[in-house]
């Protein structure tokens, strides 16, 4: 992710080491996800962000924590200036819970975000909690193992709090029946974890709240950052100028 603060002409690209397994998206090897270290780094700097200052902020991740991506939504969410969220390639999961934070979200004609439903992690993998949900539905108890009903509960808990989460997130800027059709798409397990909401169907989804434009400017700051080259440290500065509405093509 890379924060800019028009008036403060700088570019922050945020990257987790932390987190390093191995995802494969659309074929593609991916490493980087959004930690509790990335949350710690934007909230500091959403907090120092003066109220009216605009913030624009460059998600390129396949997800990552929970806790971490919920964290920087709210303070987004939170900021008085205009918050934009920018996608160039794809902001997947936790990338878009944040981008649903967002007054603005601009996305590249072939960029991407994802269902945000919550995923449960066992010893034998992860699953979508509206699976292991449905799965308890359609045997009886005594068919069902004890763990498989925990995991259940938990999976409930976690489909209630995502949500309530995105009912926060949204409440401010759409009706009762846009949210809950948000909802529906994005949480309630319409699609797989990894299914990809085209720009176009974004923009269906989110109306004008979601555009399909990006400056020029991010197109060259992403080139700075190859998915095969490790990074030395987790933020990278590099300062670019501004660019101005009019220049966002």
């Amino acid at each position: 992710m890379a924060v800019h603060l028009p008036g403060e002409p700088l570019f922050r690209r945020v990257t987790s080491e932390a987190n390093k397994e191995t995802l494969s998206l659309f074929g593609l090897p991916l490493a980087r996800y959004i930690d509790i270290d990335d949350s710690e780094e934007l909230l500091r700097i959403i907090r120092l962000t003066p109220d009216d200052q605009p913030i624009d902020l460059i998600i390129h991740t396949p997800g990552g924590i929970a806790l971490a991506a919920t964290q920087i939504a709210f303070a987004l969410k939170a900021h008085k200036g205009k918050t934009t969220v920018m996608v160039p390639h794809y902001a997947m999961s936790g990338g878009t819970l944040i981008a649903l934070a967002a007054d603005e979200i601009l996305m590249d004609p072939n960029a991407v975000l994802g269902p945000v439903d919550p995923q449960i992690s066992t010893r034998n993998g992860t699953y979508a909690a509206t699976s292991i949900i449905k799965v308890t539905e359609t045997k009886t108890r005594d068919e069902t193992e004890d763990e498989t009903l925990y995991l259940a509960e938990e999976a409930r808990k976690a489909l209630d709090q995502m949500m309530d989460t995105v009912r926060q997130l949204l409440r401010e800027k759409y009706d009762k029946d846009t949210i809950e059709h948000v909802i529906d798409n994005l949480v309630e397990g319409k699609y797989t974890h990894d299914f990809p909401i085209t720009a176009e169907a974004t923009c269906n989804l989110l109306g004008q709240c979601a555009t399909v434009e990006i400056p020029r400017e991010v197109y060259q700051l992403m080139d700075l950052y190859k998915m095969d080259k490790p990074q030395r440290k987790g933020i990278e500065y590099v300062p670019l100028p501004r660019p101005s509405r009019g220049d966002r093509q």
